[in-house]
């Protein structure tokens, strides 16, 4: 049985019936007359009619034969352009099915055999739904709905977008999706085309596990560094300083030159003492381990204004403590955005806002710098915005962008919390 409902939709039968029907009128014309020329009654003339209506009745069964000779050759026609059609839709390395419009199966190629695992015979006639996971059902028929409506969907192959369907063992997987719609004489008919991307999104987890993992050995060894810069060279710098300070009180004060030298020399080892302090900071503040995230950001903040002349408006909810690795998360999000208004916005106000919504955090970092055109070309070396994407889509979240040149920037970032992430929850990031 055909896959294809189109194959002798199109066949002209009004008109091999109408053919017919005069053939037919023609051939009880012909009996009539012969019957009259050989009746007792014959009237002058009947023997003319009688050719007339000879030639009429074989006219048109000579009509009638040709149209049913072109009927059949284009019914062959349109079965071998049905099988045509239907080795190209096998040879696909896609799954191609096609519904009518109460969402029953019309057309299932081998490859959705193969990802499915229903064969054809199985499927034809069969509901859509059967593909579909439980939980999913109720989303489809809805893009359905709407796509039949409105002739537009969000589902493009290609996109990222990721839907589930059922296999026959009852495994469900993810798939990429394109569909499309053709109005009928039978009404409408949505093909859909899918892509088994089982592989790929598992490698994707995977690569996204690798990268969160690195993330948090960086931190690690951030934390360990700072830790030791803070703890032993700035505390070794400081222990010189006071041997210092007493070498030179115990210098003669007749000796101006010694005691200047060691005078520059305390200036310095006050100035190594503060870069030491400020690295070990910028790689990781001990305050974020020590006393939590909202001291944390505070003190990035304060340090933001301090260093550029730049005023910076918190606006910071006293309970968004969280544990690792959200906490670093959130602060380095924060850092980056400021890093990027220093070095790019121009800008003469910041307004940075972060709060706990429910099962999320939301941060916002705006400014009104100079903006930029969100579709420019990146720059090879600028790597800030990335970052920050990269950092929110680690934990599932997601970040939106509005900016526009001259009219400043406005960073926002959601990251779905666990309940169970709560500043209780806070230990080594590893």
């Amino acid at each position: 049985m055909s896959q294809f409902p189109h194959v002798g939709d199109t066949l002209p039968k009004r008109r091999r019936s109408t053919a017919i029907v005069l053939a037919v009128l023609a051939t009880l014309t012909l009996l009539a007359a012969v019957h009259l020329v050989f009746s007792p009654h014959s009237l002058p003339g009947l023997p003319l009619v009688t050719a007339l209506a000879a030639a009429t009745c074989g006219i048109a069964w000579l009509v009638a034969g040709r149209d049913a000779a072109r009927d059949r050759a284009g019914k062959q026609a349109l079965e071998g352009a049905d099988a045509r059609l239907a080795g190209l839709l096998d040879s696909a390395m896609d799954a191609i099915i096609t519904v009518d419009s109460e969402q029953n199966v019309v057309l299932y190629n081998k490859a959705a055999e193969r990802i499915f695992g229903w064969p054809t015979r199985e499927m034809l006639g069969q509901p859509l739904t059967r593909l579909i996971p439980q939980s999913h059902q109720g989303a489809h028929g809805g893009q359905v709905r709407r796509f039949g409506q409105t002739g537009t969907t969000s589902r493009r192959m290609g996109d990222g977008t990721v839907l589930y369907g059922l296999r026959a063992g009852g495994e469900e997987f993810p798939l990429e999706a394109s569909i499309s719609q053709l109005d009928t004489a039978q009404g409408k008919l949505y093909t859909v085309i899918l892509r088994d991307v089982t592989e790929r999104v598992r490698a994707a987890e995977e690569l996204s596990a690798f990268a969160s993992a690195a993330h948090a050995i960086r931190e690690s060894e951030k934390t360990r560094i700072a830790r030791e810069l803070h703890d032993e060279l700035a505390q070794s710098l400081t222990a010189i300083k006071m041997d210092a300070t007493l070498v030179r009180e115990a210098i003669p004060r007749e000796a101006s030159a010694v005691r200047a030298k060691l005078d520059d020399m305390l200036g310095l080892l006050d100035t190594t003492v503060a870069a030491t302090r400020r690295i070990a900071s910028d790689l990781r503040p001990l305050l974020l381990d020590d006393l939590g995230l909202v001291p944390a950001i505070e003190w990035l903040t304060h340090n933001f204004s301090q260093r550029h002349g730049v005023p910076c408006k918190l606006s910071l909810d006293e309970d968004v403590e969280l544990g690792e690795p959200y906490a670093t998360a959130v602060f380095r999000i924060v850092q980056e955005s400021l890093v990027n208004v220093a070095k790019h916005a121009g800008a003469s106000r910041v307004d940075v806002r972060v709060e706990r919504t429910g099962a999320a955090v939301v941060l916002e970092v705006a400014d009104d710098g100079a903006g930029f055109a969100l579709d420019a070309p990146r720059k090879a070396s600028s790597l800030g915005l990335m970052g920050l994407r990269e950092r929110a889509r680690l934990l599932q979240g997601t970040v939106e962008i509005d900016t526009a040149p001259g009219r400043g920037t406005r960073i926002r970032v959601l990251i779905p919390v666990p309940e169970t992430a709560d500043a209780a929850e806070t230990g080594d990031i590893t």
